[in-house]
């Protein structure tokens, strides 16, 4: 299997483009259709669909809420049979184009209901996924390997430190904000329902 490292960003852009567009076209969605669901212009899907624009986290996940999935499953590489053991040369890493966050994919892709994510995270940066992950229940945990993290779910805020771990439902906007001068590292574990 091929490594996506941070510098394969045109090779994720592409699978990302062709993963959205044959989402769309299994769910019988146009792109106006796509464009209403999720708040993302018909345009701006056209484009990431044709693999002309290096979408932000915040709008990739506008339109996995659309679609019904998760950042991971957008990610994944489909045409690799799936295999139970994930490799570290293999797990897929992207950079946010706006942040400079960086997502690692560490679960084995497309085998069972759990994904795991290593998240590193830059001083002062800020991300907000203002969709709920509609289309399909999802439990998350955060769990906090080194530095400070400030994560705002709906109305609440809170404050997680090294070793700190926050339950939550995604089905209300969530922002995650670095408030210190050093980077956060940090492992999101999602539980995927049927949707």
């Amino acid at each position: 299997m091929k490594s996506l490292i941070r510098d394969d960003t045109d090779a994720l852009d592409g699978r990302i483009a062709q993963r959205l567009r044959r989402e769309r076209q299994d769910l019988d969605l146009s792109l106006e259709e796509l464009s209403a669901r999720c708040g993302v212009s018909r345009a701006m899907i056209s484009k990431i669909e044709r693999g002309e624009a290096s979408p932000t986290a915040a709008l990739l996940g506008r339109l996995c809420a659309g679609l019904g999935l998760s950042l991971a499953q957008l990610f994944a590489d489909e045409s690799q049979p799936p295999d139970p053991l994930s490799r570290r040369a293999a797990q897929v890493t992207w950079r946010d184009p706006e942040t400079g966050y960086v997502r690692r994919d560490v679960s084995p892709p497309g085998l069972g209901r759990f994904e795991i994510v290593d998240v590193t995270f830059p001083p002062g940066a800020r991300v907000v996924f203002e969709n709920a992950w509609s289309l399909r229940p999802i439990d998350q945990q955060v769990w906090v390997l080194d530095g400070v993290l400030e994560l705002t779910l709906g109305d609440a805020r809170h404050r997680l430190e090294t070793g700190d771990c926050l339950h939550m439902r995604l089905d209300r906007p969530i922002a995650y904000h670095n408030p210190t001068d050093r980077p956060v590292r940090y492992a999101v574990v999602l539980t995927l329902e049927e949707p």
